[in-house]
């Protein structure tokens, strides 16, 4: 499965990074194939392993925090590896070298 999170704590103030950075850190010391960018960050595994770093990533970011908001959009298929790469290869591909 790949999901793709955001979890931001509420009623710390202004700047979320530090909280962010606390979640991409337990996401990427995961060992699991895994991309953040601007508005979130995508982890690949399967069920357990990712749900599991989902909830470890939420409880990082929301130290401190009395209430934390997580948006989370999961794709979930059975049989498919490096899924993360693979479908932006695809859609790279049907642009031809576009941009």
């Amino acid at each position: 499965m790949i999901v793709a999170f955001s979890v931001s704590p509420m009623g710390t103030g202004e700047s979320v990074a530090p909280a962010v950075a606390r979640a991409v850190r337990v996401v990427r010391e995961s060992g699991l194939p895994n991309r953040t960018d601007a508005m979130f960050t995508t982890v690949e595994g399967d069920w357990d392993e990712v749900m599991d770093v989902v909830r470890r990533a939420v409880a990082a970011a929301g130290e401190g925090a009395g209430r934390v908001s997580l948006t989370l959009k999961a794709d979930i298929r059975e049989g498919v590896e490096e899924g993360l790469t693979g479908k932006v290869e695809a859609v790279e591909r049907e642009l031809g070298g576009e941009g």
